[in-house]
């Protein structure tokens, strides 16, 4: 507040005239915070918002130099983002042109410190705040910009809204108009929109009005994609409640499927919760990359479908064809090139973890150590996609019994990951140099070969010491001699 008093100040010597607008008047009705603020002023917006930052020891962003719109950022302890904005007209012609009731409010900066300050409400925002509606202003507010279309969905998930029956038939009758939009912009909106719990209802109402196989064009296929018959659900559906099953799991939310029974064989950990709640990039966490992975999944399968002589489903290779289709998306929509690798790797080794265990058996240190040299930094997100997926493709179906089996499995792999540190990552015993030094080796991949080798015995607890490392070459290349 202090620092809109001054901005108000430097707009008081300048006899401009300004007013808070927007998302802060809606989240500060809700008992809120924001660190986004919205003016619009009376003047050229770069000009006005150039002299906030100088004077306030603010940095000064351009953000549409064509519509006069500029951010200035003030970093510290609490870091504060002021957007100003040319006013378009009047006030009145101002919010006129914003996109929801809810958003088309406005107090005189001035006024800011009075407590009594009416509301400048033209639409019901207060109304709509009440009620708990997103409305839009008018049809027109979609065709000005489109990425109204994915934002009306975005609020009133974040905001535990509904949307008023008439804009919904209006983002209906629009849902194209996505397609014009940028794909940063895209991106943004479907990851906020992930990021809310119960991502998976919002995903069904995004099919329901057009707008994800808009966004997502690929898996208009999945629709209607006949699956074997342990699962529940089409390739599509099982695809959109696959996120719903990762919430579950991260504990986000809860399940109309599934209970406490089966959570309490499924691993967590304070140390998980964290780990899934790492921002990545571009203010992406790790969790939301998990469920754009559980979306995209098994977007190939329509294509890899087979059936063999005795009736048998296969989908041979929709991993693989998957990763590629997936990482198509992802660089359509401009994610960077780590969060393109991650998802693509999580999709490439989504049936893995199911293979660790054989036959009841937990899996070996051997096959946990190699599944985590294959998976990289996303070993631990492929684990709970699996897991997500075991429970997606039966639903109402689940047969206990066998969820526990592989659930524990997984847990007993994860103890293994966080507990014993050199199953994982066994400590250097020798190198490249030792081969040739000590053993008369050529430089050449024989040696890597020879040097993996010896780390998955490491691993398995066969290889402990420097002179056991050396031995266990010896005897490798005189077996393969």
């Amino acid at each position: 507040m202090d620092v809109l008093t001054r901005v108000q100040g430097l707009l008081d010597q300048r006899d401009v005239e300004g007013y808070l607008t927007g998302g802060f008047i809606r989240d500060a009705m809700m008992g809120r915070d924001s660190n986004d603020v919205d003016i619009v002023v009376g003047a050229p917006a770069m000009d006005v918002a150039r002299d906030i930052a100088d004077a306030l020891e603010g940095r000064f962003v351009p953000l549409d130099e064509a519509n006069e719109i500029a951010r200035v950022v003030f970093l510290g302890e609490n870091p504060l983002h002021i957007d100003v904005a040319t006013m378009r007209g009047s006030i009145s012609d101002d919010l006129a042109l914003r996109d929801f009731t809810v958003d088309a409010m406005a107090i005189e900066l001035k006024h800011i410190s009075d407590r009594g300050t009416s509301v400048i409400d033209p639409y019901g925002g207060q109304q709509d705040l009440k009620a708990g509606i997103v409305r839009s202003i008018s049809e027109g507010a979609f065709q000005r910009d489109p990425a109204r279309l994915l934002r009306a969905l975005r609020l009133a998930a974040e905001c535990g809204f509904s949307i008023e029956s008439e804009t919904l038939k209006q983002i209906a009758r629009h849902h194209q108009l996505i397609t014009q939009v940028a794909a940063e912009r895209i991106r943004d909106e479907f990851c906020l929109l992930l990021a809310v719990p119960r991502a998976n209802r919002w995903l069904h109402l995004l099919d329901e009005l057009g707008l994800l196989m808009a966004i997502l064009p690929e898996l208009s296929a999945c629709r209607g994609a006949e699956q074997p018959k342990e699962h529940f659900w089409d390739v599509l559906d099982h695809s959109i409640e696959t996120v719903g099953t990762i919430e579950f799991l991260l504990r986000i939310s809860d399940s109309e499927y599934f209970g406490e029974e089966i959570l309490f064989v499924a691993p967590w950990s304070p140390q998980l919760e964290g780990y899934f709640e790492e921002t990545v990039a571009s203010d992406h966490q790790r969790k939301t990359l998990l469920k754009i992975a559980g979306l995209l999944h098994d977007i190939a399968k329509p294509q890899t479908r087979t059936i063999e002589e005795g009736g048998r489903m296969r989908f041979f290779g929709h991993s693989e064809e998957g990763t590629a289709i997936a990482q198509g998306i992802m660089e359509r929509l401009r994610f960077s090139s780590r969060e393109c690798e991650m998802v693509s790797r999580m999709i490439e080794h989504h049936l893995r973890p199911g293979q660790l265990a054989r036959d009841g058996e937990m899996p070996t240190k051997r096959a946990i150590y190699r599944y985590f040299r294959d998976s990289g930094d996303v070993g631990i997100d492929i684990i709970f996609l699996n897991l997500a997926d075991h429970l997606a493709a039966r639903g109402p179906m689940m047969e206990l019994e066998k969820w526990c089996e592989h659930a524990e499995a997984m847990a007993y792999v994860m103890d293994k990951r966080f507990g014993e540190e050199d199953i994982v990552a066994p400590p250097k015993l020798i190198s490249g140099h030792d081969l040739v030094d000590t053993l008369g080796m050529s430089p050449g991949p024989e040696v890597g070969r020879l040097l993996e080798a010896v780390r998955e015995a490491q691993a398995a607890g066969e290889v402990n010491t420097r002179e056991e490392a050396l031995q266990f070459v010896r005897k490798h290349r005189l077996a393969l001699s």
